[in-house]
C-alpha cells in the first residue's frame, strides 16, 4: 500500500495537485485500490483553489491519516498564487517539515517548491520551478534551480515546473514504486499523449 497526501491550501493551483491526483488514483484502481489518497489541509471546509475551484480536504494537520501513524509515503506540495502567502504561515511550514521528514518521498508542482524551501528539504538540493518563478526562486539561496527539465529527482526529493509538469513527475513516481511496465498502464489509461495545438515557444499570429 501506498499512501498518498496532497497538501490544499486557498489559492492553490488546481492542476497542480488534481493532475496528480489522477495519476495516483489510476495507479491505484489498477493495482485493485491498494492505495490510499488523501486531501490534507489546515482548516476544515472548502478550499477555493486559484480558479475558483472548491475542494473539500479529507483530513486536517494533526489527524492520523488512514491508521497510519508512521505518516505518508508521498507527500505532495502544489503551487499556485497561495504559495506567497503560505511561505508566512508558520503552522503550515511546521507541518511540512514534519511531514517531509517523515514521508518516502517529498514532491512538489510549480511554485510548491517555495514552500519545501522554507520548510527545508529544498534547502541544498537541485530544483525545478514554474519558469516565471526561477529567478525569484534562486534568489533566497540556498537551492539550485534546474531550467530545462520537466521535473529534477534529487535524493527523495522530486520537484517539477508549472502545473501540467507535475502529470509528467507523477507518472515517473509511479514507475518508481511500482515498475515502469505499470506506469505504462496508467499512462495509456489516462491516455495522456501530449499533443499540443499552440506550442508556447512558437511565435504568434496576427
Amino acid at each position: 500500500m501506498t499512501a498518498y497526501g496532497l497538501l490544499v491550501f486557498d489559492r492553490a493551483e488546481e492542476l497542480d495537485f488534481v493532475g496528480p491526483w489522477e495519476v495516483f488514483g489510476v495507479s491505484s484502481m489498477l493495482r485493485d485500490g491498494a492505495d490510499s489518497l488523501e486531501l490534507i489541509a489546515e482548516r476544515e471546509g472548502p478550499i477555493r483553489c486559484n480558479k475558483g475551484l472548491r475542494v473539500v480536504p479529507d483530513r486536517v494537520f494533526g489527524d492520523s491519516g488512514g491508521g497510519r501513524p508512521e505518516g505518508l509515503d508521498v507527500l505532495l506540495v502544489p503551487g499556485g498564487n497561495g504559495t506567497r502567502t503560505e511561505v508566512g504561515n508558520d503552522r503550515l511550514i511546521r507541518w511540512l517539515a514534519e511531514e517531509a521528514g517523515r514521508a518516502e518521498w517529498v514532491v512538489s508542482v510549480c511554485t510548491g517548491s517555495l514552500l519545501l524551501h522554507e520548510a527545508g528539504p529544498a534547502k541544498g538540493k537541485r530544483v525545478a520551478t514554474h519558469w516565471s518563478f526561477e529567478e525569484g526562486l534562486e534568489a533566497r539561496g540556498g537551492v539550485t534551480v534546474v531550467r530545462d527539465a520537466r521535473y529534477v529527482v534529487d535524493g527523495n526529493l522530486v520537484t517539477s515546473q508549472g502545473v501540467s509538469a507535475g502529470i509528467d513527475m507523477a507518472l515517473w513516481l509511479v514507475g518508481r514504486l511500482h515498475g515502469r511496465d505499470h506506469a505504462r498502464q496508467v499512462r495509456r489509461y489516462m491516455q495522456y499523449e501530449p499533443a499540443p495545438p499552440y506550442m508556447a515557444d512558437e511565435p504568434l499570429a496576427w
